[in-house]
């Protein structure tokens, strides 16, 4: 086996994996100084020139020339009578190059000589996309689907390296054919059996916070911070950001004209619902804003077992709630605070209205007629059937249920 096709084997590797000429030059002289030092006991007199584009190996060594009968070590020391043999103008001190050809070599030392650079290349790969994801760990990276299992997807990025999104990092509406690209962040890189592993996934709230940035310039430059984000994936996401430019409206920015900016990542997410409050470091109003779209009419805090209840009207309850219980739920995850939800009966009674405010509907002696039996209020009269304000007055039937009517309508 001669030096040329040696090297055009070992350069085979090179096409094939994302090793650069200046890399893989030194792996070739690291792998021949090796098994030199392993035959002649010392590489520190060898030169080992490697040129992958012409497929030249070329391996010197240089030995002291020394007087005959004085050789001491034949891997640094070459006699007169031989070095002479070389070039004749040489003289005992001198240094003679001598080139070590591929035959010189065995077949078992050919076969480890390969064997070590498979080994080195295959490691220099691993720990190159190991540190290559690892400083990615955070950004979004797109992706085609090559395989789709029970438990995880394998993914090929652009470089053909293997990327893995486990099920329980994909949205639970997720579905992939083979072939269809995929965009996730990058969640975790480990090395197992000396192997790396790169993990991906799409319901990290750092994959929704990559996604404002790439749809509002604001928040990548800066401009809009995002102060939390929470998700239930697939169905709710509340995210807070702020402004310290007040020329910005930061909810509109993240938002845009006619939902422009936010419905590419509602779609991303499958449809996921998302909420963009406005931050506040008030925490009355911040936790009113996290429970949007419902409206509460009053809050009590405990900033010691950072519990607050939220007293609101009984038809705002479930919009507090939400489907499923996620509204509320992600109000407390973004706020801090365990939220309880109490329908305000009191906001009920200040709902009622005065009875002679129905002056211009209902004649006066009427009113005094119900005054008279303690109905001040229209929902004091409501809260009486018929037949008991015809017991209670002097009142015609149906003067009586002209009245109800009156007041009802005010209620419906």
């Amino acid at each position: 086996m001669d030096n040329i096709n040696l090297v055009e084997t070992f350069s085979e590797f090179k096409d094939f994996k994302n090793i650069d000429r200046e890399t893989m030059m030194r792996i070739l002289e690291e792998v021949f100084r090796h098994m030199i030092e392993k035959k002649y006991g010392t590489a520190e007199n060898v030169d080992v020139i490697v040129n992958i584009d012409r497929g030249d190996l070329e391996i010197y060594r240089m030995l002291e020339i020394v007087e005959d009968g004085k050789l001491e070590d034949e891997s640094t020391q070459i006699e007169y009578s031989k070095a002479i043999r070389i070039e004749p103008d040489f003289e005992v001190g001198e240094e003679v190059s001598e080139e070590i050809k591929m035959k010189d070599f065995g077949r078992r030392e050919i076969l480890t000589i390969r064997q070590n650079l498979i080994a080195k290349v295959q490691e220099y790969e691993k720990d190159n996309v190991y540190q290559k994801y690892k400083d990615r760990i955070g950004e979004i990276i797109a992706g085609e689907v090559y395989q789709v299992w029970k438990k995880e997807i394998l993914v090929l990025d652009d470089e053909g390296i293997e990327l893995l999104l486990p099920k329980s990092e994909q949205i639970p509406t997720d579905y992939y054919r083979k072939g269809d690209t995929i965009r996730a962040v990058v969640s975790k890189v480990d090395m197992r059996n000396n192997t790396p592993q790169i993990i991906l996934s799409r319901v990290s709230p750092v994959f929704l916070e990559r996604l404002f940035e790439q749809e509002v310039p604001e928040v990548y430059d800066g401009l809009i911070t995002i102060k939390s984000i929470v998700r239930v994936p697939g169905e709710r996401a509340k995210i807070a950001v702020e402004s310290y430019d007040d020329r910005i409206d930061p909810v509109g920015a993240c938002v845009g004209m006619k939902g422009s900016r936010i419905h590419g990542i509602v779609r991303e997410l499958k449809n996921e619902n998302i909420d963009v409050i406005n931050y506040t470091s008030n925490s009355q109003l911040y936790i009113q804003r996290a429970l949007s779209p419902a409206k509460i009419t009053s809050i009590t805090i405990d900033e010691t077992t950072k519990k607050a209840d939220v007293y609101m009207k009984p038809d705002q309850v479930s919009l507090a709630i939400g489907k499923g219980g996620f509204n509320i739920k992600l109000a407390g995850k973004l706020t801090g605070y365990e939220i309880d939800v109490y329908r305000d009966v009191e906001s009920e009674i200040d709902d009622d209205v005065d009875i002679q405010e129905f002056s211009d509907e209902i004649d006066q002696w009427i009113i005094d007629a119900l005054k008279a039996i303690g109905c001040d209020t229209a929902r004091s009269v409501l809260n009486l059937d018929a037949a008991e304000l015809l017991s209670r007055t002097d009142l015609e039937e149906e003067t009586v249920n002209e009245v109800l009517r009156i007041l009802k309508a005010e209620f419906e």
